[in-house]
């Protein structure tokens, strides 16, 4: 099937406006396209789900196996007509300096997928084309098969850069100039751009973009990209005894919970995990007949008088937990579960089973992949399981109590970072994403210590 990787030299060149634009005018002629964002994102995933109406897959190949990008890929490609893979950062930007590890490159490699390059040619003429021309010698595996200028600003500019890549690169086709348009800035914040929950992006943001794409970029030919046969790829061993009896699992879902990988529930139901998604913002109550509790990564921060203000959600969360049901947070979910947010001269509450309180900062706190050891068995896993996922936020909580269990060993790259993961009763939290496809069994287990807990309290 067709596919393309949308990568740039650096962030901030436009790539997701871009990717959105392409997506959304293929959508309208009647294309199903299958995206994609390479790298540990909750963000661009979710606008891309926003024009596709499909949802949006992470491609990571440092925290999963490539066996497992493959069959994630293959999944949600079954009965597309494209595949469009938005990129991370800049293309060849991944964990470390010396491998394409996390990189947009290895997966372009990995898919054979032509890349297609958002350079911003603000500020550059003919210089351009000395860019271009180093992205697409620096890996002969990386095929760099057509460009997209972007911020051009003007058809002299235009003329320009045309000339400077069809004299020096004739190989790389320029697929298009956008112009620099205010009207296309999508707003952003302290993680990033703002969510698609938050910022769902009205139909006449939609409607210029895909005009201003279909104007200035050559869809047909970005459609007829030459198209390397997709490599045979290696699948994932098959497990046993997958599935078992069906046990609801409330999953945290709504403006303010938004950040978890569809991979990551798609495994959960393959285990026999019926997700039962709920709003800890505007739900009076959990779902009826749970086994276990996930509460996804997001912004609580932002909604924090509103999750305040639902105290019977705060206390049907803090009966759970002390009703020992398996829970597992991660990042924001984590922070709901601590006493609150620190604002000016007070603290607004939340469920409070974490006797710590967190604030945010004005600095990125934290930032990058992340490899946890489990030191203990846990509702995620046994003594030594071995997990990858990534950190990043912008919040700090005050130092936990001795008396509350630390769980997680956690390192980047071999060196070590400390212990992290805390634990109360059931309930397993950490400032950490992970990606269950990085440690298959994190599913398995957790949906069976769920199974095992709702059997419990049946009888």
């Amino acid at each position: 099937m067709k596919r393309i990787v949308i990568a740039a030299p650096h962030s901030g060149s436009g790539k997701t406006t871009v990717t959105l634009g392409i997506m959304a005018a293929l959508r309208r002629r009647g294309l199903k396209v299958a995206p994609f964002k390479v790298g540990p994102d909750f963000i661009d995933p979710g606008y891309h789900a926003l024009v596709t109406g499909a949802p949006s897959i992470n491609l990571d190949g440092w925290m999963c196996p490539r066996e497992f990008v493959s069959d994630s890929f293959a999944r949600s490609t079954a009965d597309s007509d494209i595949a469009v893979i938005e990129g991370v950062m800049g293309l060849f930007d991944g964990i470390d300096g010396s491998s394409d590890a996390g990189s947009t490159a290895q997966v372009a490699k990995e898919l054979a997928a032509p890349v297609i390059l958002v350079v911003d040619a603000r500020s550059q003429a003919r210089s351009a084309a000395a860019l271009v021309s180093g992205f697409a010698g620096f890996d002969p595996g990386v095929r760099v098969a057509g460009v997209i200028f972007n911020n051009v600003a003007s058809a002299n500019h235009e003329r320009i850069l045309r000339e400077a890549l069809a004299a020096h690169l004739p190989g790389v086709a320029v697929l298009g100039c956008m112009p620099r348009d205010a009207a296309l800035a999508i707003p952003s914040r302290h993680l990033g751009l703002t969510t698609a929950e938050d910022n769902p992006l009205s139909a006449e943001f939609l409607d210029h973009l895909v005009e201003v794409v279909e104007r200035h970029l050559d869809l047909e030919a970005l459609l007829n990209l030459k198209q390397q046969k997709l490599p045979a790829l290696p699948q994932p061993e098959a497990e046993g005894g997958r599935g078992g009896a069906p046990v609801r699992i409330a999953v945290a879902r709504d403006a303010a919970f938004c950040f978890a990988y569809p991979d990551n529930l798609r495994l959960l139901a393959e285990e026999g995990a019926e997700i039962c998604c709920f709003s800890p913002m505007e739900d009076a109550a959990l779902p009826d007949g749970i086994g276990g509790i996930y509460l996804p990564g997001g912004y609580p921060e932002l909604f924090a008088a509103k999750l305040a203000g639902n105290e019977p959600m705060l206390q049907a969360v803090r009966q759970a937990v002390e009703a020992g049901v398996p829970v597992y947070a991660e990042c924001g979910g984590f922070i709901y579960l601590t006493q609150g947010v620190a604002g000016e001269g007070e603290t607004i509450p939340f469920v409070g089973v974490f006797p710590v309180r967190t604030r945010m900062l004005p600095r990125r706190k934290a930032l990058g992949y992340r490899e946890i050891e489990l030191i203990a068995d846990t509702v995620v896993g046994t003594k030594g399981t071995k997990a990858r996922g990534h950190e990043f936020h912008y919040s700090e909580m005050g130092e936990m109590p001795e008396r509350i269990e630390r769980l997680y060993r956690v390192s980047r790259k071999g060196a070590d970072l400390g212990l992290e993961g805390f634990r109360y009763k059931n309930c397993l939290a950490s400032y950490i994403h992970l990606h269950f496809g990085s440690s298959p069994g994190i599913a398995r287990d957790f949906v069976g210590h769920c199974r095992a807990y709702r059997t419990r309290s049946l009888t």
